[in-house]
């Protein structure tokens, strides 16, 4: 029986018990989207539902408040599969369906490859009551008979599109066919080629077919711009917008695998921290560009659509086309990585004179006329950061605890006018930070704080090691510096280069761990900012004071 509360607003009117409600408000969600608002009753109500929406419209929402409303909190088993097409988001829906289901106290166990099958093993028998895998491993665990789901009630495929994309027709056939007779099926995709309606009619029953539309599923925060810019002035005016949009995180999106890491390349050369991501990286490489981006030690991921599609990429502030997508559903696609959740997101074009003729289609698709902007000049740059430093000199003087720099100011008007001490503290401070790009290092350590080369993470990556370098802040080093070093020095390609940490006297660096005598050996041939580098092997029991 549906617990409706008409009366309440936001998710009351849709039919969850007060667990799940108490969840939901916890994480934030105010309003359902569309697609949680016309498909969770349906979906409590035990209807099987194929429902389209683009990427980013609470899809995992939508049919995971009704999983976790449905469960049988005395019994441990598998209840609820979610078929997913990668490891990433395998992951990323067992963590949200954990967070949904807190109150009922609901296990979730992500299954893919990868993973060793011991720890899954182990967990399958101690009993899970939500799965969700990949086809693969699902089957091999079928046919090994470490999963059993004869207790499932409700199934989902989730990004059906991309899991026949990527060829895994039979291995979803053969799934749902091990299932009960007696279940609820809902799929869940951003399009629905006809190849995805014949499953549909082939597994689900007497389907609800709902449909969210690109100008629902983009969120109206999102600004949506483009700029006129010849081929081969596209690196260029990259480098121009990235400079005046200052983003905190961003994807940039390029058609083949050969430009992403072209353009990452160019990025890094530049002094941007950027990285790569598509096919050709093995699943590790993968996973470690992912935890440095989440992390925010990679401020930009230069990505293909078939990689970004299904892996967990946190809501970002930008999305750039730096080429513009084949068709409509890509730039949904795309764009949909920004703009979540009632956030304000940025999606910027880069579109060739060759190109107009395809804004059409995509502006028809999502019902907007795209907004077109020159490219910023370096006037426009240089009176962005103006702004942001004024912004900021206000944030300042609303903190307070000025009094040691009161007493300076104080001395200095003595004898000179307040209005030009001001000007020059601000020329210093501005001309100081001019060089800066998005990837600098975000912190700094208080006077005589020490620090661990381990930077209290638990060291370096998998197959990096950290080195150590007598150079910080105080003289002048960026990111930019110790990665073009490093990158034209020891010709150590920037995709490579892991954390760059710059404190007040000192840095490190994570580089390969085979490149690392290289990188050492050439650091100490060459000078930064015109200060010797003295490049070390950082060892962790080897603690770093301030100096």
């Amino acid at each position: 029986m549906l617990h409706r509360d008409p009366s309440a607003g936001g998710f009351g009117p849709l039919g969850l018990g007060p667990e799940a409600l108490k969840a939901v408000a916890e994480l934030g969600y105010e309003e359902p989207t569309p697609i949680q608002e016309r498909t969770i009753a349906l979906l409590l109500e035990g209807r099987d539902v194929v429902a389209e929406a683009p990427t980013g419209t609470g899809k995992t929402a939508a049919y995971g408040l009704p999983i976790v409303e449905r469960l049988d909190e005395d019994e441990l088993r598998p209840q609820a599969l979610v078929v997913v097409p990668t490891r990433e988001l395998a992951i990323q829906i067992s963590e949200a369906l954990h967070a949904l289901g807190k109150y009922r106290e609901v296990v979730t166990l992500p299954i893919y490859g990868g993973q060793p099958y011991e720890r899954q093993f182990r967990a399958l028998a101690r009993g899970v009551q939500i799965v969700v895998g990949t086809p693969g491993r699902l089957l091999d665990h079928l046919r090994r008979g470490t999963l059993e789901l004869s207790g499932v009630r409700t199934v989902v495929l989730d990004e059906a599109d991309e899991m026949l994309d990527m060829g895994f027709i039979e291995d979803i056939e053969e799934i749902l066919a091990g299932l009960p007779r007696e279940r609820q099926s809902a799929l869940f995709s951003a399009t629905i080629p006809r190849r995805v309606a014949r499953l549909a009619e082939r597994y689900l029953r007497d389907p609800v077919w709902v449909s969210v539309g690109a100008r629902e599923g983009v969120a109206p925060s999102v600004r949506q711009v483009y700029y006129d810019v010849p081929a081969s002035a596209k690196p260029d005016a990259l480098a121009r917008i990235l400079d005046h949009e200052q983003p905190e995180s961003a994807i940039v999106f390029v058609r083949t695998k050969r430009e992403a890491d072209s353009v990452a390349e160019q990025l890094n050369g530049q002094g941007y921290i950027a990285q790569a991501i598509h096919g050709d990286l093995n699943q590790a490489q993968r996973e470690r560009a992912l935890k440095r981006f989440r992390e925010g030690h990679t401020q930009l991921l230069v990505a293909t659509d078939v990689a970004a599609r299904g892996l967990d990429i946190p809501d970002v502030s930008h999305v750039i086309n730096y080429d513009l997508p084949d068709d409509a559903d890509s730039y949904v696609h795309r764009i949909g990585r920004t703009g979540r959740a009632g956030r304000s997101g940025e999606a910027l074009t880069l579109v060739t004179p060759r190109e107009r003729r395809q804004l059409r289609p995509i502006e028809q698709a999502v019902r907007r006329r795209l907004q077109r902007l020159r490219v910023p000049t370096q006037l426009d740059i240089a009176a962005r950061r103006r702004a942001a430093f004024r912004d900021e000199m206000l944030e300042v003087l609303e903190g307070g605890e000025l009094d040691p720099y009161l007493a300076l100011v104080e001395d200095l008007v003595d004898s000179r006018d307040p209005t030009e001490v001001a000007a020059a503290a601000f020329k210093m401070a501005i001309e100081a930070r001019e060089p800066s790009r998005p990837g600098r290092a975000r912190t700094e350590v208080a006077a005589g704080e020490e620090v661990s080369t381990t930077r209290d993470r638990g060291g370096a990556e998998p197959g990096m090691v950290q080195v150590f370098l007598r150079v910080g802040h105080r003289d002048g080093v960026r990111p930019a510096d110790l990665v073009g070093a490093i990158a034209n020095e020891a010709r150590v390609s920037g995709d490579s280069i892991g954390s760059v940490d710059i404190y007040d006297t000192f840095s490190f660096v994570e580089v390969p761990e085979e490149s690392a005598d290289p990188v050492i050996a050439a650091l100490n041939r060459t000078t930064i900012r015109g200060r010797e580098a003295r490049a070390v092997l950082a060892r962790p029991d080897r603690r770093a004071r301030r100096r």
